[in-house]
């Protein structure tokens, strides 16, 4: 990581142990109380769960110095501060430290990881399981933008280093990832041959599972807790 270091939390099941480890990436506003949550939730389910900020080398959260107002000028800048502060090849470089850190945990379980993703991070979590296929055992995005493009560097094009099941809950109307873009990553994924799901979550706008969103759909939002903790049951 270049000299800097990640701030996280790690949450873990408060008896038993040790424990199945996951990696929470949050989305692009970064750990709060909103993805602090989903994190507690997963521990409650009996997982070991890291919640780093992946957005370290633009500061320490909060990450916005004011109300966050998707297509407002401030918000925007700020974004896009962040998107280059983190880039595909920090993303992909990133990742075995997270893997090597949880790994080590006294609180986590030898052997297989999990990573979950969403809205930005998404891709970070195909990333992951890219960067460390022996460790990484599952991975998961929620409304995940960019998973499929015509840049070199899509994540798609990751999918034969990768051997983790996966699992995409994608929203409807998102334009981050239009219906075309599922249509051609779910080719890429018959192709690949590898385990996956990936279910369109009917009236789910994007960001549909983050409790700080206006547009969070609780029954949908549910829904996809449900799938992803049956991912990593199943899997880790």
């Amino acid at each position: 990581m270049g000299g800097q270091k990640a701030d996280a939390v790690l949450l873990a099941p408060s008896t038993g142990g040790p424990h199945p480890g996951v990696i929470l990436y949050p989305d692009i506003v970064g750990p709060r109380p909103a993805y602090e949550g989903k994190a507690e939730r997963l521990a409650q389910s009996g997982f070991a769960v890291l919640l780093p900020n992946i957005f370290y080398r633009a500061g320490r959260p909060p990450l916005f110095s004011h109300p966050v107002q998707f297509g407002e000028e401030k918000t925007t800048a700020r974004i896009q501060q962040l998107r280059e502060a983190l880039t595909p090849a920090d993303q992909l470089a990133d990742a075995p430290v997270y893997v090597d850190f949880l790994s080590a945990r006294k609180e986590v379980r030898p052997g297989a990881l999990g990573v979950v993703g969403y809205c930005f991070s998404g891709v970070m979590a195909m990333r992951t399981a890219a960067a460390c296929p022996a460790q990484i055992a599952a991975a998961a995005s929620f409304h995940g933008g960019g998973l499929y493009t015509d840049q070199p560097e899509s994540a798609h094009l990751l999918l034969p280093k990768i051997k983790a099941a996966l699992y995409f809950g994608h929203a409807v109307e998102d334009k981050s990832m239009p219906a075309a873009a599922i249509e051609k990553l779910e080719e890429a994924l018959r192709a690949w041959g590898g385990k996956f799901e990936s279910h369109t979550y009917e009236g789910a706008q994007h960001g549909w599972t983050t409790t700080d969103f206006p547009i969070y759909n609780k029954p949908q939002a549910d829904r996809a807790f449900e799938a992803l903790v049956k991912l990593l049951r199943e899997s880790l």
